[in-house]
């Protein structure tokens, strides 16, 4: 393993490729990292799915990617604050797959342990069942949801050491350290790289070892 994982932004945009699935951290853009969305839209990529919590505004998170019409699907636990999402999802245009938010992160961190699924009684006896096995649990049923992976999940941190290992800030936290589980390249757009030894073990929150790539983010 490379102990130092940061690259340059010039080395990004080939780590993307049309048709690719896309985690990306973020709560209604907060924890979203915008810089790495920016490499996708100028790279053209397209017929993306994107895997995360919301699609944010038209102009913020994950957003622009929706408006620009990179994006064929999308599995989030809610569309409310895009209206272009509503839009393009009404006129067949973009596929949306609404998952209850505990379920979302539940799916994910079962891709990430390498779990067939998890029982859940959100959504039995409502449309969110339809199409998916159930099982009956001392009494109770429950919805068989099944794990999700993805190509390469996008992470954003509020600071880095050059080995990967990642601090968030606050509610920035949100999904970016279940993701960093749950796919095959990890890619982490920080705020500050420090060197090895500089971050306090007891404050790391998503280890080196689940993180391929850091760079460093762009000043606005």
């Amino acid at each position: 393993m490379a102990l130092d994982k940061q690259v340059d932004w010039s080395d990004v945009g080939p780590l993307f490729h049309d048709g690719m699935s896309v985690m990306f951290g973020g709560f209604i853009g907060v924890g979203t990292p915008e810089g790495l969305v920016s490499v996708l839209r100028e790279q053209g990529r397209k017929n993306l799915t994107l895997i995360g919590n919301d699609t944010a505004a038209p102009e913020t998170g994950v957003g622009p990617l929706i408006s620009d019409g990179h994006v064929r699907k999308v599995v989030v636990s809610h569309i409310g604050t895009n209206p272009v999402v509503g839009k393009k999802m009404i006129a067949g245009e973009l596929d949306v797959d609404l998952v209850p938010q505990g379920t979302l992160a539940e799916r994910i961190r079962c891709g990430g342990a390498g779990l067939g699924g998890v029982l859940t009684p959100t959504g039995v006896g409502t449309v969110v069942e339809e199409g998916k096995a159930k099982m009956v649990v001392d009494g109770k049923t429950f919805l068989v949801e099944l794990p999700l992976r993805a190509d390469v999940a996008i992470l954003k941190a509020k600071r880095a050491d050059r080995a990967g290992n990642l601090v968030y800030e606050r509610a920035a936290r949100n999904f970016n350290p279940i993701m960093a589980l749950a796919a095959d390249l990890v890619i982490a757009e920080v705020d500050e790289i420090v060197e090895i030894g500089e971050i306090d073990p007891d404050h790391v929150m998503t280890p080196a070892a689940l993180v391929d790539k850091i760079v460093l983010a762009r000043r606005q």
